[in-house]
């Protein structure tokens, strides 16, 4: 079998950034796939299962309300590796296109109060798995250390 394309991305030169993961084309429409690494894969902890939860549902909320972006929001959810997350937009990207965004999604998450969207056992199938402490502390470090001030290597897959 082939290797998938993420797969090819050296991890252990994997800076944490927003990347372009791949384009696909779906009848007329493209498809961004975007690697949003919040840790250095391989070097630093994973994040636990509890705040990456949070993080999606927070990040799903904001995301399905953006006044520009709502429509063109395909999926945003947790790698499995744990260190980030994938956003599937309709349209052809580049990763410097959607850093506004993104930085707008993680001031959100990182000042988020009061109840999480959607943690009810009516509403979610693992509802108690939730930590917005801890949400808030891996989205400000994100926000603070990578999106303020982002530079091109953060941007573009190492060769």
């Amino acid at each position: 079998m082939e290797k998938i394309a993420s797969f090819t991305v050296n991890h252990l030169t994997l800076l944490p950034g927003i990347y372009v993961s791949r384009k696909d084309t779906v009848g007329q429409e493209v498809i961004t796939t975007f690697d949003l690494r919040m840790t250095r894969p391989n070097f630093e902890p994973v994040m636990n299962t509890a705040e990456i939860h949070t993080l999606e549902h927070l990040g799903a909320t904001f995301l399905r309300n953006h006044p520009e972006y709502k429509d063109k929001v395909i999926y945003f959810g947790p790698m499995g590796c744990r260190t980030g997350f994938y956003l599937l937009l309709a349209g052809d990207y580049e990763s410097k296109d959607i850093v506004p965004l993104v930085t707008e999604m993680y001031a959100f998450m990182k000042d988020y109060e009061g109840e999480v969207p959607g943690a009810a056992a009516r509403d979610c199938g693992n509802y108690l798995d939730m930590n917005l402490n801890m949400a808030h502390f891996v989205a400000k470090r994100y926000y603070d250390e990578v999106l303020t001030g982002i530079t091109k290597e953060r941007l573009i897959y190492p060769e």
